[in-house]
C-alpha cells in the first residue's frame, strides 16, 4: 500500500505532488489489494480533460483510523473494469465514464449514472453528442427472462413531494427476482459549479446538496477548508457543531421511525413522531434561526453562539424530546402486528453489505460496525466517544432498532455537551487555501458516511470537488433488499433505508 498511496487522516490536506502517480494496472491492482485487506473505497473520480484523463482514489481504513490516497493517468478512452471484483466501485466507473468520456471494459452493467454530462466535451462514453438531450429511452434496464415474468416500472413522478426516481421491478407472481434503480432527475450541476471556487456562495451550495443534511455537509465542507487554509477550529465551535450534527440525527432518526411505523399502518407512532420531529427541528432553529441548520457552521467555527438563557431551554426542550420520543417508540414496539411486519423484511446479508460498501444505519443494522465518529474521529468526536449502534438481521426491524439506539445516544450526547460547554471563542478567522493541495474531510450525516475531496490549483482554487453522499453507497443495498421480498414490500424497504435523491444526483 504505501509505495503506491499517500496515507493520510480526516480533515487533512496534502500536497498533490506527494501523491505517487502510478500505472493504471498498478492503481487498479493496489485498489483490490486494498479492498481485499479491510480497506474500502470512499471516493473514486476523474478529472476531465481534453488529452488523458487523470484518476483519483481515497481508501479508507478504520483499524488505524486511516487514509490513503493514490491516483494514475487513464491514457486513451479504455480502462479495465475491477467492478465484477469489487462491487463497490460498479456505480464509481459509470459516474466517471459519464462525466469523463472513459469506457470501463468489461463492467457488468455499463450504463450512464444519471441524466447528464457534467464535464466531458464532445461525447461521452456511451458516444452521444453533448448538445443532444438524454432521456430514459436511451438506458436499457436489465430484463429476467420467463413466461410468467413481468415487469413493474414505478415513477420517476410519484404522488406527493416525492422527489423523483425509477424503480423497475422482475417479477415472479408478487416475487421480486430483481430490482433496477435508476436515478438521476435532480441534477443541479453542484460539483461543476464549485470549479473555480470557493467563493461566497460556496457554503450555501454545500448546504443545499441534500436538504435534510446541512449540517453533515455543510461541516465537511469546513473541514476541507480549515484543513486547506491550516485553520485551527476553537474547542467551543467544536461542540456547537456537534450538538448541530446530532439534533440533525435526532431529527431525522425521528420522523424516520414515525415513517416507518405509518407505512405499516400504524398511526400512534407514526403522528406522535411527526411532531416530535418538528420539535427537534426547532430546537435547532433556537440555535441559528434555521430548522435546518442553514448558516450556523463556517469555515473556522460557528456563527452563532449558546448563552445561558439558551442553553437552560434547549435542555428542557430536550426532556420533552426523550418523554415523547420514548413513549411513541414504546408503542410500537410493543405491538405484536407491527413487529411481526417488520422482523425479516428486507435482509441485506453482511457479506453483501461489506462488498456493496453500505455505510450508516444500513450497514450497522447488518453488523457492520462502520461509523465516522468512532473510526475516523472529527471535532468534538476525538475527545466525546459515541459508542456504535448496531444489528445482526440486516432487516427492516434491524434498521428500525439500530436508528431508536442511535436516537438514544445522540439525545445523551447532546444533554451532556449543552451542560459542559467550554468557555472561548467560538470562531477564528478563515485563512485562504493552499495551492496545488488534496483535502479530504468525513462526517457521519445521519444516513451515513459523507466524503468531501478538494483539489485546488496553483492559485488556491478548487480544480475538482468531490461529493460522495450516503445515498451513492446504500441505493444498491436496497436494490438488494428487495430480492426474494414481495413486491408490496418496496415502499417499507424504501422508507427503512429513506435515501436521497438530489444528495446522488450531483
Amino acid at each position: 500500500m504505501t509505495g503506491a498511496t499517500r496515507i493520510l487522516y480526516n480533515g487533512s490536506a496534502v500536497p498533490l505532488a506527494e501523491i505517487p502517480s502510478v500505472s493504471t494496472e498498478a492503481f487498479l491492482q493496489t485498489i483490490l489489494d486494498a479492498t481485499e485487506h479491510g480497506w474500502r473505497v470512499i471516493a473514486y473520480f476523474g478529472l476531465p480533460d481534453s488529452g488523458d484523463t487523470p484518476l483519483y482514489c481515497l481508501l479508507a481504513e478504520s483499524a488505524a483510523n486511516r487514509l490513503a490516497a493514490l491516483r494514475t493517468v487513464a491514457a486513451g478512452t479504455h480502462v479495465p473494469s475491477i467492478a465484477a471484483r469489487c462491487p463497490q466501485l460498479q456505480l464509481f466507473e459509470r459516474e466517471i465514464a459519464e462525466q469523463c468520456g472513459l469506457i470501463f471494459d468489461d463492467h457488468p452493467w455499463f450504463k450512464p449514472v444519471r441524466f447528464h454530462r457534467s464535464y466531458v466535451a464532445g461525447r461521452d462514453a456511451w458516444n452521444r453528442p453533448a448538445d443532444q438531450p438524454l432521456r430514459v429511452g436511451v438506458m436499457d434496464f436489465f430484463q429476467v427472462a420467463g413466461d410468467e415474468v413481468h415487469e413493474v416500472a414505478v415513477g420517476p413522478v410519484h404522488a406527493g413531494i416525492i422527489e423523483p426516481g425509477h424503480f423497475r421491478f422482475q417479477c415472479h407472481g408478487e416475487e421480486v427476482f430483481h430490482l433496477e434503480i435508476s436515478l438521476g432527475f435532480q441534477h443541479r450541476g453542484i460539483e461543476a459549479s464549485l470549479i473555480g471556487g470557493p467563493d461566497r456562495r460556496t457554503l450555501q451550495q454545500m448546504e443545499a446538496v441534500a436538504g435534510d443534511t446541512s449540517i453533515g455537509h455543510g461541516l465537511a465542507y469546513c473541514m476541507v477548508m480549515e484543513s486547506l487554509g491550516q485553520s485551527r477550529v476553537p474547542a467551543r465551535a467544536h461542540v456547537l457543531r456537534g450538538i448541530a450534527l446530532e439534533l440533525e440525527r435526532l431529527a431525522n432518526h425521528a420522523g424516520d421511525l414515525g415513517a416507518i411505523a405509518g407505512d405499516v399502518g400504524y398511526l400512534p407512532t407514526a403522528s406522535f413522531c411527526g411532531r416530535i420531529r418538528g420539535d427537534i427541528l426547532n430546537m435547532t432553529a433556537v440555535i441559528c434561526g434555521s430548522r435546518f441548520g442553514r448558516g450556523l457552521v463556517t469555515p473556522g467555527g460557528t456563527v452563532f453562539d449558546l448563552t445561558p438563557a439558551l442553553i437552560d431551554d434547549l435542555l428542557k426542550r430536550l426532556d420533552a424530546v426523550r418523554r415523547d420520543l420514548t413513549d411513541a417508540v414504546a408503542l410500537m414496539r410493543s405491538t405484536p402486528s407491527v413487529m411481526a411486519r417488520l422482523e425479516g423484511t428486507g435482509t441485506v446479508d453482511r457479506e453483501v453489505a461489506r462488498q456493496l460498501g453500505l455505510v450508516g444505519p444500513a450497514a450497522r443494522a447488518c453488523g457492520v460496525k462502520r461509523d465516522v465518529r468512532h473510526d475516523h474521529p472529527f471535532g468534538i468526536y476525538r475527545m466525546t466517544h459515541i459508542p456504535v449502534a448496531s444489528g445482526f438481521h440486516g432487516d427492516v426491524c434491524a434498521r428500525t432498532t439500530v436508528r431508536w439506539q442511535e436516537a438514544q445516544k445522540s439525545l445523551d450526547f447532546v444533554e451532556e455537551q449543552l451542560q459542559q460547554i467550554p468557555g472561548g471563542v467560538y470562531r477564528t478567522p478563515a485563512a485562504q487555501p493552499a495551492a496545488s493541495q488534496l483535502a479530504v474531510a468525513l462526517t457521519e450525516g445521519w444516513r451515513g458516511e459523507i466524503c468531501h475531496v478538494a483539489l485546488t490549483d496553483q492559485q488556491g482554487r478548487f480544480s475538482r470537488y468531490k461529493m460522495v453522499d450516503p445515498s451513492f453507497h446504500n441505493w444498491p443495498g436496497l436494490a438488494m433488499a428487495l430480492r426474494g421480498q414481495q413486491i408490496s414490500d418496496f415502499p417499507l424497504c424504501n422508507k427503512s433505508f429513506n435515501l436521497s435523491y438530489c444528495g446522488f444526483d450531483l
